[in-house]
C-alpha cells in the first residue's frame, strides 16, 4: 500500500512539494488538505505503520487500537473527505454508541452517560436529585463555550499576542480563568456528579483541577454529536485517511525517520533523513511532537521563542500505562467503555500531575471494543485494554521494574469488580508504559498528550501552527493549537488553510 523511498517515481506534474513529518491523524489530515490545495505531498513516517498515537497492534487474532478509540465530531471528517472529492461514509463506517460510557464509582454505583437530555437528567436525579437544575445550567454553559471555543476559535490561528487580546472579552465572559472543576463545582454539589462532569480533560491530557474551563465544552460536544466508534477500530480510520492521501497522488513512506528539518537561514527548505538523504520541499509540516520538532529537528535552526530551555520548563501532560489483553471468553455485561473512578479524585490527580508519584490507588478506563465490533477478536473472545493515567518521566519511576507489579494491582482490582476470574482466560497481552511514549513516539518526558492544556499553554501561548522564527514550516497535532484529541488534531490541519500558502505561490 505504501511506497518505498527508493521507488518513488519522479513527479511528472511538477507540483510544489509539501513534506509532512509523521502520519498521525494530524499529519494525515494535513496531507489530505495540502493535496486538495495543489501540492504534491510526501508523508515521512519513522514507524512501520501509519497512525502515530493512533496506530494498531495485531496479535494472536486480536486487534488493539493503541490510542484514541472514539470519534466525537464526525462532521470534521465529512468536511475533510469532501475536500478530496470523496464521501467519508463510503470509506469508514461509524457506529454511534449508546450509552457513550458508564462511569463506575469506587462504591459500585454507576452513571450511564448518553446523548439524551432526559435520560441524563434521570441519571443525575438518581444520584443527586438536588443537582438536576445545576446540571441543566452547566450543560447550557457548555454549549455557549462550545459555540465560541470550538466553532469560532478551534480552527483559527493565533499568530500574535494581539489575537489573544481580541478574544479576551469572550474568554472573560466564558469564565476561562476558572478551572473545569471550579466551573462544575459552582453548578452541582454532589461529589459523584462533579466527577462525572469534570473528568473529560483527562481525554486530552489535562488535569480538571488545573485546565481552563474552556474545556467544559467537551460535555456539549458529546451530547450534540454523539460518541462514535469506527468499525474495524480507529486503525480503520487511519488506513482510510492514508488511502485518501494516495488517491490524491501523495505518498506515505514508512520506516523512514527524519533527522532534521533543513533550513537556509530562517526558511525551511526540506528534510534530512536519518540515512543522510536530503529531500527538498516548498513547505514542511511537522506532525512530530512539538518539543521534538523544536529541540531535535530544528537543533541547528535559529530559534527565539521555543528554545530548549523554555520547552524544558514547560508543563507536560501525564503519561499512560496501558495493558492490552484478549480473553478466550466474552464478558457481555461489560460495556464498550467504562470509566472506573478510584477512591480519590483530586488527591490522585495531584499525585500524577504535581507530586509525580505512582500511587497505590488508581482510576481506570476499560475499553472493550469487541462489544461493538466482534471482528476485533476471534469468535467467542473479547478484546480489551485498560488504561491508567500515570506521571510522565520526570517522576523517575523505573517502569522496567514497576510495570508488572502495577499491572498485577490493576488486574486484582478488575477481578474484584467488573471482570471476576478474567486472569485465567487471558490468551494474549501487551503492555505500554511511559517508556514507549518517549522512545517509540518521540514524546518529551514520555507525556502522552504533549504540552498540558492549561490556560497559559493554550492558543497563542502554545506553539503556533505557523512556526515562529522559521518560514515555510507549519505544525499540526496535539502540541499546537487547538490541542489534543481527535477533533483537535484534525482541526489543527484545517488551520493550514489559513496560514500555509497555496501551491500557486511556488509556481
Amino acid at each position: 500500500m505504501f511506497t518505498d523511498i527508493d521507488h518513488l517515481p519522479p513527479p511528472a506534474d511538477r507540483r510544489p512539494h509539501a513534506a509532512v513529518i509523521g502520519s498521525g491523524l494530524g499529519g494525515l489530515a494535513a496531507a489530505i488538505r495540502l493535496g486538495a490545495r495543489g501540492y504534491r505531498v510526501t508523508v515521512f513516517e519513522k514507524l512501520e505503520q501509519p497512525g502515530g498515537r493512533a496506530s494498531v497492534f495485531r496479535q494472536d487474532g486480536f486487534t488493539f487500537d493503541a490510542g484514541p478509540t472514539i470519534i466525537t465530531a464526525p462532521f470534521i471528517l465529512d468536511e475533510l473527505w469532501a475536500l478530496a472529492g470523496a464521501k467519508f461514509s463510503d470509506d469508514v463506517t461509524l457506529k454511534a454508541l449508546d450509552p457513550f460510557y458508564d462511569i463506575r464509582f469506587d462504591d459500585g454505583t454507576a452513571i450511564s452517560c448518553c446523548a439524551d437530555p432526559d435520560r441524563m437528567r434521570g441519571e443525575v436525579r438518581r444520584i443527586a436529585p438536588s443537582d438536576v437544575a445545576g446540571y441543566d445550567r452547566f450543560m447550557a454553559e457548555s454549549e455557549a463555550i462550545y459555540r465560541i471555543g470550538f466553532e469560532q476559535l478551534g480552527h483559527v490561528p493565533f499568530g500574535s499576542a494581539l489575537d489573544m487580546v481580541k478574544i479576551a472579552p469572550d474568554l472573560l465572559r466564558l469564565g476561562a480563568w476558572r478551572t473545569v472543576h471550579q466551573h462544575v463545582a459552582a453548578r452541582v454539589k454532589n461529589p459523584k456528579i462533579r466527577m462525572a462532569l469534570s473528568f473529560h480533560p483527562l481525554f486530552i491530557g489535562g488535569n480538571p483541577f488545573k485546565v481552563t474551563a474552556i474545556y467544559s465544552m467537551i460535555a456539549y460536544l458529546e451530547r450534540q454529536y454523539g460518541v462514535h466508534f469506527a468499525m474495524g477500530g480507529t486503525g480503520a480510520l487511519v488506513q482510510a485517511m492514508a488511502k485518501l492521501v494516495e488517491r490524491q497522488g501523495g505518498a506515505i513512506l514508512l520506516n523512514t525517520a527524519v533527522d532534521e528539518i533543513t533550513c537556509e537561514g530562517a526558511r525551511a527548505t526540506g528534510l534530512r533523513l536519518a540515512d543522510g538523504r536530503v529531500i527538498k520541499a516548498s513547505i514542511v509540516v511537522s506532525n512530530a511532537e512539538t518539543a521534538h520538532t523544536y529541540t531535535r529537528l530544528l537543533r541547528n535552526a535559529p530559534r527565539k521563542r521555543w528554545s530548549d530551555a523554555r520547552l524544558a520548563r514547560a508543563r507536560y501532560s501525564m503519561s499512560l500505562f496501558v495493558w492490552y489483553f484478549g480473553t478466550n471468553r466474552q464478558y457481555t455485561d461489560v460495556k464498550h467503555h467504562t470509566i472506573m473512578m478510584g477512591p480519590r479524585y483530586r488527591e490522585l490527580l495531584d499525585d500524577i500531575f504535581t507530586k509525580k508519584i505512582l500511587a497505590e490507588d488508581f482510576s481506570l478506563y476499560l475499553h472493550r471494543p469487541s462489544a461493538t465490533d466482534p471482528s476485533l477478536a476471534p469468535p467467542g473472545c473479547d478484546s480489551f485494554y485498560v488504561l491508567s493515567p500515570v506521571p510522565h518521566q520526570d517522576s523517575g519511576i523505573d517502569w522496567t521494574a514497576r510495570a508488572q507489579t502495577y499491572k498485577a494491582a490493576i488486574a486484582g482490582y478488575l477481578d474484584r469488580t467488573l471482570l471476576p476470574g478474567f486472569r485465567g482466560h487471558i490468551v494474549t497481552e501487551k503492555l505500554i508504559t511511559p517508556i514507549d511514549f518517549e522512545s517509540r513516539l518521540s514524546s518529551a518526558k514520555g507525556a502522552a498528550f504533549g504540552l498540558e492544556p492549561v490556560l497559559l499553554q493554550s492558543a497563542w501561548f502554545r506553539p503556533n501552527n505557523k512556526a515562529e522564527d522559521i518560514e515555510n514550516l507549519f505544525l499540526v497535532g496535539a502540541g499546537t493549537h487547538p490541542g489534543a484529541g481527535v477533533p483537535g488534531v484534525i482541526s489543527s490541519a484545517r488551520i493550514l488553510d489559513t496560514v500555509a500558502p497555496d501551491a500557486s505561490a511556488f509556481a
